[in-house]
């Protein structure tokens, strides 16, 4: 109606219709639509300081153009077809939901996505908005809430690593306030996860009494996606929250909304001060740069919403709100899920750590100290270990099975120690296998030779290396076969044994061989 006024102001001064139109920015079409209802009037001319009143203007322009209703295309679908449509939407479901519904409960219904969207459309415009489509503003009371979440901010020079890499922006930002906390990382783990919220307690001199955070994996491992379910958190985030006594509140899947204060705060960072770096990359620069901004200028502004400035307001009510610091330091715990291997071990953090032999295939989870790793079954503590670096590897020698443990020894020496065990007679044989071959290694018969004499007596053990020394049988076959058929125990022939006879048994004569004979010929 201003534009209206000013319309006939123009006019009244002498102005031409195009002059007035691009005076006013509006096309010649709609100038000489609103002159042409105002023309026979006579209110374009006259005085140009006693203008018409803006109520007067809007009666004449409705009576001579009156408000047209929407020119869409109608809909094409049939009565009962737009009945069950009516009936899903007023339930709260979507086009793209109810066309799926259509085709699963109606599948003789046809309709197309493009008809369906139009008549939704349609009906959204008659119906208004509805309850659900309110947006509710949430107060919090002073030190009651924080939110928190990452941001993408591109490659960005990591100096630990001295490379280019995918940088992140973790915000942390008071309900209340709206002050905030602000820092560059390169990953989102769950240790990183942690850390950043320590050192946003620190900052802040305090703990607010529930985080809302995103459903990343480092805080919550399965999204509650209704009323129905329970949000299953990270079990170093439950330990982190309990230590420091704050509530997690994750926000629900696909619904950014909820948690839309750190969402604006992440985007104002983004845009105000990523925005302006220039050529800067180094990430430990950009910290101490961003710790500036946020004093000076993200602290200091006078805030969209709250119309204060957050720093101001953060010091005068909301930090003698906050939970106090614990006096006791967090200890950094974090846990980790594996399946136990075959070789009885699971793989934790890149290193293995041993478990009991009958856990093979079976899930695990491990709490993870700075200098021990205990690891759970069920519940129930079934293994605890020294940390060690990635690709090493810890083993009890209790949890491998008793009659396959000693088998992980690949060492010639070990082996002639388990034998010097059982006795001389033992150590002398072994000994004498392990020198027959100065190449190839013994281990392949010396394992099963061990085996054996240690599951025997050690007097029948003693004899039988006795006996199978004695007639140079230094195989495993002659040693078991000695020990099964009880030879051990026969008396022993003290000198060897002869090789002639008195009367061959198969011996020819030698005139059997003579020329007469006619064998040389």
């Amino acid at each position: 109606m201003h534009r209206l006024s000013q319309l006939v102001l123009l006019h009244r001064l002498g102005k031409s219709a195009r002059e007035v139109a691009r005076l006013l920015g509006m096309s010649p079409n709609t100038e000489r639509e609103y002159r042409l209802i105002l023309h026979p009037t006579g209110l374009l001319s006259g005085c140009p300081e006693q203008l018409p009143s803006a109520e007067e203007l809007q009666a004449l322009v409705l009576q001579g153009k009156p408000e047209r209703e929407h020119a869409g295309q109608q809909s094409r679908l049939a009565p009962e077809t737009q009945c069950l449509i009516r009936a899903r939407y007023r339930d709260g479901a979507q086009p793209a939901a109810i066309y799926d519904w259509l085709r699963r409960e109606h599948p003789s219904v046809e309709v197309s996505k493009s008809a369906l969207k139009r008549y939704v459309a349609k009906l959204r415009r008659e119906l208004g908005p509805s309850e659900r489509d309110v947006a509710i503003a949430v107060e919090t009371a002073p030190g009651e809430v924080a939110q928190v979440d990452f941001g993408s901010v591109g490659k960005l020079w990591d100096p630990s690593s001295k490379s280019m890499r995918d940088g992140h922006v973790f915000v942390m930002v008071l309900g209340y306030s709206r002050h905030a906390f602000y820092r560059i990382v390169f990953d989102q783990k769950i240790e990183t996860w942690l850390a950043l919220h320590e050192e946003a307690f620190r900052y802040l001199g305090g703990v607010p009494r529930t985080i809302v955070p995103d459903n990343l994996k480092a805080a919550v491992i399965r999204a509650a996606f209704d009323v129905r379910s329970t949000p299953e958190l990270h079990l170093s985030y439950r330990d982190f929250a309990r230590h420091y006594g704050f509530l997690i509140d994750p926000t629900p899947p696909y619904q950014p909304q909820k948690k839309g204060k750190v969402e604006a705060a992440v985007k104002y960072v983004k845009n105000n001060f990523f925005a302006a770096i220039g050529d800067e990359k180094d990430a430990r620069v950009l910290n101490e740069k961003l710790d500036a901004w946020n004093h000076i200028i993200a602290g200091q502004r006078v805030h969209g919403t709250t119309a204060r400035r957050p720093a101001e307001v953060f010091e005068a009510n909301e930090r003698k709100s906050l939970l106090a610091l614990p006096a006791r330091a967090w200890a950094i715990v974090t846990h980790r899920r594996a399946t136990v291997r075959r070789d009885a071990h699971a793989l934790i953090d890149g290193a293995l750590y041993s478990v009991p032999w009958n856990l093979v295939g079976q899930a695990i989870s491990a709490r993870l100290e700075k200098n021990k790793i205990a690891i759970f079954h069920a519940d129930t503590l079934v293994a605890t270990h020294r940390r060690v670096e990635k690709g090493q590897r810890v083993t009890t020698e209790s949890h491998l099975p008793d009659s396959r443990r000693k088998h992980r020894q690949r060492s010639i020496e070990y082996w002639r120690d388990q034998a010097a065990k059982i006795g001389p007679e033992v150590t002398a044989f072994i000994d004498v296998v392990i020198a027959t071959d100065k190449v190839l290694s013994p281990l392949r018969h010396l394992i099963p030779m061990v085996n054996l004499l240690q599951a025997t007596l050690p007097s029948r053990a003693e004899a039988a290396c006795r006996r199978a020394a004695r007639y140079g049988a230094y195989g495993y076959v002659s040693l078991k076969n000695i020990l099964a058929d009880g030879l051990e125990s026969e008396p022993i022939e003290m000198s060897p044994p002869s090789t002639s006879l008195e009367n061959p048994r198969f011996a020819r004569p030698v005139s059997d061989f003579l020329p007469e004979r006619g064998y040389l010929q």
